[in-house]
């Protein structure tokens, strides 16, 4: 995620991490030389009578611009979930260990094992989500004789789950909570679980394709043919109009994809490691252990992963 300071507008303009300039930077080349064969083309195709008016561009246009702005709106809304998602893993999060603190007897020992599979719950999601390698953070946060299970599993974090609800249940077997504190207890947990499915929903289940190939043919189809609907009004000033036209429709292609996926490693992706340090480090204060991590910063990019 882009964590950026307020900036005045005029240096706004120019800023170049951070935007999606940098990825479509070769399809807009593309479409600079098209419109310069546009240009040097012109009359030759004005010889043969062929000659693209801007009528039918401006039709399409509006159209474009209306799925496309469907398009963002499905990605963002996404995205918008995924942050609820992981805001209210951190809630609940607090709301377990705040509830296991202060409803055991012994509440230091438990509440430090409790709070290791919290956060090990934390990291294997972060690493589902992004398909990265979860066996450094489980080998820190897990006791040896747990590591396999989880690494092993299908579904990491669902057996974190489990391993939460049987302590739970032992708990209450041996009379440590009542009754009602189990149900309370349980029902976050439940929430937690409802959490790790709304995640896997959204990371699992992509906008339909069809939808997405058929805006991105006509935006790139558009995009090609424009300089040569712009040129006879234009001449030489139609590269400058095609490549800025271009980049808003491409841009915006492009920012979709980006939001499509929001727990990736694009620049205006969620921050999952940031999120996932701020849990651990919320955690190991409420148990006051001193071995928590530095919360992370933004890069000299102001890019924050």
């Amino acid at each position: 995620m882009i964590v950026r300071p307020q900036q005045h507008w005029f240096r706004r303009l120019f800023v170049w991490h951070g935007s999606v300039l940098p990825k479509i930077l070769f399809r807009l080349s593309l479409n600079f030389v098209f419109a310069c064969i546009a240009v040097v083309c012109y009359l030759w195709h004005e010889m043969l009578d062929v000659n693209l008016t801007l009528a039918p561009f401006s039709l399409l246009g509006v159209a474009i611009a209306i799925f496309l702005g469907f398009r963002n709106n499905a990605s963002y809304a996404r995205f918008t979930e995924a942050r609820l998602l992981w805001g209210n893993l951190l809630i609940t999060e607090r709301s377990l260990l705040r509830e296991v603190k202060s409803l055991m007897p012994d509440p230091a020992e438990q509440a430090r094992y409790f709070t290791s599979l919290l956060i090990a719950f934390t990291y294997c999601l972060k690493h589902q989500l992004r398909k990265t390698d979860m066996r450094i953070d489980v080998d820190r946060l897990l006791a040896p004789s747990e590591r396999n299970s989880v690494l092993n599993s299908h579904s990491p974090c669902n057996t974190l789950l489990l391993k939460m609800g049987m302590w739970l249940g032992e708990q209450r077997r041996l009379g440590r909570i009542s009754d009602i504190s189990f149900h309370s207890i349980d029902s976050n947990l439940n929430h937690l679980s409802s959490i790790l499915g709304g995640c896997e929903r959204i990371s699992n289940t992509p906008i339909p394709f069809a939808y997405s190939l058929i805006v991105h043919r006509t935006v790139y189809l558009f995009c090609a043919l424009l300089p040569f609907a712009l040129v006879s009004d234009l001449h030489y000033l139609t590269p400058l109009v095609s490549v800025f036209i271009s980049y808003t429709f491409i841009s915006l292609d492009s920012l979709a994809e980006e939001l499509e996926d929001p727990f990736g490693m694009a620049p205006n992706d969620l921050p999952l490691n940031a999120i996932s340090a701020t849990i651990e480090i919320n955690l190991r204060e409420m148990i006051e252990d001193d071995e928590k991590p530095s919360p992370m910063k933004p890069d000299h990019h102001c890019l924050l992963s």
